[in-house]
């Protein structure tokens, strides 16, 4: 039974497509076209080619895009101290994959899903990799003050 397509599914589609090109104009300008067609596996350059857009290279959430969006990007750099000093790795990686996420009914989240969008290009192993590493670069963001 085919879904029906409402105001907020065209939102969601919008956002997410967005947030796409916004992340490879990006990484072009910051890494290069090549870390995008290599599918490169370092945390780092995933980030700058994926998330640095919304989030910033610093992970604040201060990006280029950060303003035009409704949802302001979460400051990557905190989520250590919001949980006890501990890096919630299996939250953000549950987060990035899409498994962490609210029920699609209860509206959509503003971030793209990166998980299925990294397994369209990549076999379902190496896009594990990929996520698994983006979250460590990630908690090397943390601030420790």
């Amino acid at each position: 039974m085919p879904r029906e397509i409402t105001p907020l599914s065209i939102t969601f589609l919008a956002a997410c497509t967005l947030a796409v090109c916004a992340a490879a104009a990006f990484a072009q300008e910051r890494v290069g076209p090549r870390a995008l067609l290599e599918g490169s596996l370092v945390g780092r350059e995933n980030f700058e080619a994926y998330c640095a857009s919304c989030h910033g290279t610093s992970g604040r959430g201060d990006g280029p895009v950060a303003l035009e969006l409704l949802t302001p990007p979460a400051d990557l750099t905190v989520l250590s101290r919001r949980n006890g000093g501990v890096f919630p790795r299996e939250q953000v990686l549950a987060y990035v994959e899409g498994t962490g996420r609210p029920i699609p009914a209860h509206g959509p989240t503003s971030m793209p899903v990166w998980g299925p969008i990294f397994r369209i290009f990549d076999p379902d192993a190496r896009a594990r990799t990929r996520i698994a590493n983006l979250v460590a670069y990630i908690e090397t963001l943390q601030r420790r003050d």
